[in-house]
């Protein structure tokens, strides 16, 4: 890591109760920054205290963008997130502003440093109809025609993996070509080789894991089943990525009665930990320009690096 002597771009990845909020106010505060969601969940409105979006107080010491801009009906995607990020980021330019890009979402970051594949929007009559045949035929059988439309999707996705293969098939449908196809057309990075810094905090896995499952205690006093009853009243899809953030599935079966308060915390607190040992492994080996530091080392980095500007 190098001196914050310049305006580049800092990028803060890491799994959920690492500190990344924390850090990211500091510098924000102290150079003049502004900070950039970077995380797919706390895009949507419906999830604030489920995705321990950032507080009204920490929102108002520093301008904080993307956060809550999207509503739980909209299948938000990494196409989408990196055109709204391109907004952003060029309003901080203008003001002379550092971005600090935070959150977990691997897929995000990639997007914003290697670029994107250019797979063009699925009309939602097409998403609709993909979704009802699912449910009225079931995944073995849209895998099995996925793999006479698209034999490479069809060998490379899990027979019964829902949301991937309606995905291949809703591409297929739209534009009439496989999804790799368009993964070979992809679009420019947002921000160019060189033009920021990236850091990617790693507690240790017992400490990290103890926090997640106190966070998910917090979250419950805080109004996160509140959160989840008025979301699930609005019957919508269950493949919608709100409705499959991560103690949300959980808490809708407790809310129908399927299984008790302490079961449903018992599985959003398991989900979220399995969710954070997949982003260890995914930064490590899809980002590995990402330097690692435990919150204790990026805290004396981030002071050190503060005082020489």
């Amino acid at each position: 890591m190098v001196a914050l002597t310049d305006n580049k771009a800092v990028l803060i990845a890491g799994p959920t109760a690492s500190g990344k909020s924390a850090l990211a106010l500091l510098l924000a505060e102290q150079t003049g920054g502004i900070i950039i969601n970077t995380d797919s969940m706390q895009v949507y409105r419906d999830l604030c205290v489920i995705t321990a979006r950032p507080t009204p107080e920490e929102e108002a010491r520093v301008p904080h963008c993307l956060y809550g801009h999207v509503d739980a009906s909209v299948n938000y995607s990494a196409g989408s997130y990196v055109t709204d990020a391109a907004s952003v980021l060029a309003e901080a330019r203008r003001e002379g502003r550092r971005p600090i890009f935070i959150g977990g979402t691997g897929l995000y970051f990639k997007a914003l440093t290697r670029g994107l594949s250019a797979v063009p929007p699925v009309p939602n009559e097409i998403r609709d109809a993909v979704r009802a045949r699912l449910e009225r035929d079931g995944v073995e059988a849209l895998h099995a025609e996925l793999a006479r439309r698209d034999p490479e999707a069809g060998a490379r996705l899990k027979p019964r993996d829902r949301t991937r293969v309606a995905r291949a098939i809703e591409v297929i449908e739209a534009t009439g070509r496989p999804l790799a196809d368009w993964h070979r057309e992809g679009q420019p990075p947002l921000l160019a080789e060189g033009g920021y810094q990236a850091l990617f905090l790693a507690p240790d896995r017992d400490t990290l894991y103890a926090r997640i499952d106190a966070r998910f205690d917090a979250m419950l006093t805080k109004g996160a089943l509140e959160e989840v009853e008025r979301l699930a009243a609005r019957r919508l899809d269950p493949l919608l990525p709100a409705m499959k953030a991560h103690g949300v599935p959980a808490l809708i079966r407790y809310l129908r009665g399927e299984i008790t308060r302490d079961e449903a915390a018992t599985i959003g607190k398991a989900d979220t930990r399995h969710y954070a040992k997949r982003q260890f492994t995914w930064f490590r080996h899809q980002l590995p320009e990402f330097g690692w530091l435990t919150p204790e080392a990026a805290g004396a980095w981030t002071e050190a690096a503060l005082k020489v500007q």
